[in-house]
């Protein structure tokens, strides 16, 4: 199964959530290719190639930046969440707890 899948009818779904469900999906894919690429440097034994991996895979990290840049900007809740809990000090768990009181 695709990641591309909906899982309801594409004419149920408004603008917002089909754009919101592509940048997802893109950046899904640009997490995996880094962990291929990051794996693949690992295996390989050839110096320049490894070199050339670490490359792609840190490319692949800024489109996965780029997309999540355009989810902050285009949802609320994204925003919310990610100014909450990117970028702080100590514990992330204890950030949680502190945030949510739990």
């Amino acid at each position: 199964m695709s990641s591309e899948a909906l899982h309801v009818a594409r004419e149920k779904l408004s603008r917002k959530t089909l754009d919101m469900h592509y940048a997802i999906t893109s950046l899904m894919e640009e997490f995996e290719a880094v962990d291929w690429y990051r794996q693949r440097a690992d295996d390989t034994e050839d110096p320049e190639l490894k070199k050339i991996l670490l490359h792609n895979a840190r490319e692949e990290l800024e489109h996965a930046a780029m997309v999540l840049e355009w989810m902050r900007r285009n949802d609320g809740e994204v925003n919310e969440q990610l100014t909450e809990y990117l970028f702080k000090k100590g514990s992330i768990t204890g950030h949680e707890e502190e945030a949510t009181g739990k």
